[in-house]
């Protein structure tokens, strides 16, 4: 079993940042890729940035320049450093994780439980 907690949403201003965190938990044989998804209220849900195993790292044009993400390795954990927020960043974001049990394994994706992040005008 693997369970993903995250933290650090909010109601944040105009131009603030918040930093999302999502640590994962559970006995696996290697946590594979790493990310955000989205969802705003009446939109579809879109993946915010990525870390593909490797390291590389992919981002919603929305959100280039001023999103970054990051992980910690040793600590299973994932992060978003969320810079000059606007009000079309309001959404519920959902951490992403896909892990192996075993070695040449299947690659399983869990889901958190969402953060709200509300950006006021």
């Amino acid at each position: 079993q693997v369970q993903l907690v995250e933290s650090g949403g909010g109601l944040v201003e105009f131009g603030g940042s918040l930093r999302l965190s999502c640590a994962a938990s559970g006995s696996v044989f290697s946590i594979n890729d790493m990310g955000w998804y989205r969802q705003a209220p009446g939109k579809e849900p879109e993946l915010v940035a990525r870390i593909i195993s490797g390291a590389s790292a992919d981002y919603a044009d929305s959100v280039k320049g001023r999103f970054t993400i990051s992980r910690d390795y040793a600590k299973s954990t994932v992060f978003l450093e969320m810079n000059n927020l606007k009000p079309e960043d309001t959404a519920i974001y959902y951490c992403n994780v896909w892990v192996q049990f075993q070695r040449g394994g299947i690659r399983y994706e869990y889901w958190g439980q969402g953060t709200h992040v509300t950006v006021s005008s």
